[in-house]
């Protein structure tokens, strides 16, 4: 008579358990794909824009699930044995995911605060990719201008910082 050890019985459940849960998920994703949840424990939850009264959110949900989906896929990477470089490789669509998502903010959003740290976001991530780039030795992508605002309130949202920095480039042409 064979005896499992209760560590083999206890991973063979957890991989039966996950099994299942992706073939859920891919069941359901099969079914209608557009359609996006938020999973709490086992109940799926519904985005509140497939609700009517707030439709006027879709705009919004439909840019972010966009950046979080390209995120998610340009994350998953083919290790490359170094470590340092697959940081990176994984990293930067991170950030760039934080920026997309930040933008959306401040294209659809009204809190102010929000506003000031979704801006904040966007200088700090755009300033970490090339930071990260440099720390494995890579070349920088080539620069490109600055994303406009949707909205006049964003531009009127820079830090003084940024403000001085801007002023500082204006006074070096």
């Amino acid at each position: 008579m064979v005896l499992f050890s209760r560590s083999f019985i206890r991973k063979r459940v957890i991989s039966l358990a996950t099994t299942a849960l992706v073939a859920a998920t891919s069941f359901a994703l099969a079914q209608d794909p557009t359609r996006a949840y938020h999973v709490r424990g086992a109940m799926p939850i519904q985005y509140v824009a497939d609700r009517p009264d707030y439709s006027s959110e879709q705009p919004f949900l439909s840019e972010n699930d966009t950046a979080m989906n390209k995120m998610m896929a340009d994350m998953t990477i083919k290790p490359t044995g170094d470590v340092d470089r697959d940081f990176v490789a994984m990293m930067v669509p991170h950030h760039q995911g934080a920026i997309d998502m930040a933008q959306a903010e401040l294209r659809y959003g009204h809190n102010e605060q929000l506003r000031r740290i979704a801006q904040e976001i966007v200088v700090t991530q755009q300033q970490e990719i090339p930071a990260m780039h440099l720390a494995v030795g890579e070349e920088l992508p080539p620069s490109v201008a600055s994303p406009t605002q949707a909205t006049p309130m964003a531009s009127s949202m820079m830090s003084h910082d940024a403000m001085s920095h801007d002023a500082m480039k204006m006074n070096m042409k």
